[in-house]
């Protein structure tokens, strides 16, 4: 399995890229978990999960083709 996962904001800093394929990943947390080990600075931001555009409250399964995206808050003036 395979899904996209975009990166929005600070977070894009974080991963040095707008985007990644992960493989192998059964769910929002288990991408969360999987992200975090690889990425450990990620633990300090808030961001949305949205899988397929739909935002996400919890954890939601992953299908293969899915494309996740993490969002943090926008800051504007």
């Amino acid at each position: 399995m395979k899904i996209t996962v975009l990166f929005f904001g600070v977070l894009t800093e974080i991963i040095t890229r707008n985007r990644l394929a992960i493989h192998d990943v059964k769910n929002v947390e288990d991408l969360k978990r999987q992200l975090i080990e690889k990425y450990p600075e990620l633990q300090r931001y808030v961001y949305q999960v949205f899988v397929n555009k739909e935002l996400i409250a919890g954890n939601k399964s992953l299908n293969d083709g899915d494309e996740v995206a993490l969002i943090p808050p926008f800051a504007g003036g």
